[in-house]
């Protein structure tokens, strides 16, 4: 990757996938500024042990700073004038967004706003932002490309990712901001988050107790391993949009735009059994799951399938990591951190 001399935001930086992408730029020699909000949503403990790691990198800053703050948002971005800001920070979960709803408005389309208008008014260079997979919703087309349209989400969660997507490309076109979406397909790996599948079952199963298999086991997802997604993502940095100059009100391509807006689709092109995928964990923890077949939940899709070709084009990249090497990467940490 490419070092950029002027700041760098990373939001969310205390996530997931955040922590892994700083923690990657860090040891690349790229000065990173970090913000994150530290919220309950899960375990804070988990989100400060990132942090901690992180805190061992003398180029790397944290503040901690809710996106939600206009005041504070506004005064993060005019005294640091970042250079490229990636945003990550986000409130996550279909299933959540059914009993908490104004937590994504407050984050999602508030926050996201506010990171906007923070780019916009300190002249950033590049603004990157995770979109989801979820954007797809009810197509049923597969592979899932980027230049199908996406007007049907099936979960609020969904709908503001797909409205993030409107947002940026609103200010692209104004304001000549190029701006990147990331549209992520189950994201997993060490430092995981514990809401997600593969985290719950490893807990089941550690604890002896039943995993919850919906649709009764039957769903296919594009699991993706973070290492591959923070590639992708380092590499997009500095590849900012310009616009396409053919584009076409007449016959428009979803994905791009004559104004510097891009969206990409980062997932492993290789969607897995989910049946299979508890086989490996039950392989990994040298111990079987007792499986309990559940419903279709509402909000949920049965099959996630990303069709990368356009980000291996542009970027000469695609995914690698084999969902057994994943996995084990998975198992291992998690028997580290919990002492299994």
């Amino acid at each position: 990757m490419t070092v950029i001399a002027g700041n760098l935001l990373v939001t969310g930086c205390a996530g997931f996938v955040g922590f892994h992408l700083a923690e990657h730029l860090l040891r690349a020699g790229q000065p990173v500024i970090g913000i994150d909000n530290l919220n309950d949503y899960y375990d804070p403990a988990l989100k400060r042990a990132r942090l901690d790691l992180l805190a061992q990198h003398q180029n790397f800053t944290f503040l901690q700073l809710d996106l939600a703050d206009r005041d504070g948002m506004k005064e993060l971005f005019a005294r640091h004038r970042f250079e490229v800001v990636v945003h990550l920070a986000a409130q996550a979960g279909v299933r959540y967004s059914l009993q908490n709803p104004h937590a994504y408005a407050d984050a999602n389309l508030e926050g996201f706003l506010n990171v906007l208008e923070g780019c916009r008014h300190n002249a950033c260079k590049h603004l990157l932002f995770a979109s989801s997979s979820s954007v797809y919703g009810a197509n049923t087309k597969l592979p899932f490309s980027v230049h199908d349209n996406v007007d049907h989400p099936v979960s609020l969660y969904a709908a503001t990712k797909k409205a993030n997507e409107l947002l940026a490309h609103s200010y692209s076109h104004l304001y000549r901001l190029p701006t990147t979406g990331l549209r992520f397909f189950t994201v997993y790996g060490p430092w995981y988050r514990p809401d997600m599948a593969l985290y719950l079952f490893a807990d089941a199963i550690t604890k002896g107790q039943p995993i919850n298999l919906f649709n009764n086991g039957n769903m296919r997802r594009d699991f993706t391993y973070v290492d591959d997604v923070v590639e992708a993502m380092a590499r997009l940095i500095s590849h900012a949009p310009q616009g396409d100059p053919s584009w076409s009100g007449d016959h428009p391509d979803p994905s791009a735009s004559k104004a510097p807006w891009r969206v990409y689709n980062i997932g492993n092109n290789k969607p897995e059994e989910l049946m299979h995928v508890v086989t490996l964990l039950e392989q990994g923890f040298g111990r079987p799951a007792e499986k309990k077949l559940m419903p279709m939940q509402p909000g949920d899709v049965l099959e996630t399938f990303a069709d990368v070709s356009d980000l291996a084009r542009d970027i000469g990249f695609r995914p690698q990591t084999r969902i057994e090497d994943g996995v084990a990467k998975f198992v291992a940490w998690y028997r580290e951190y919990h002492r299994v």
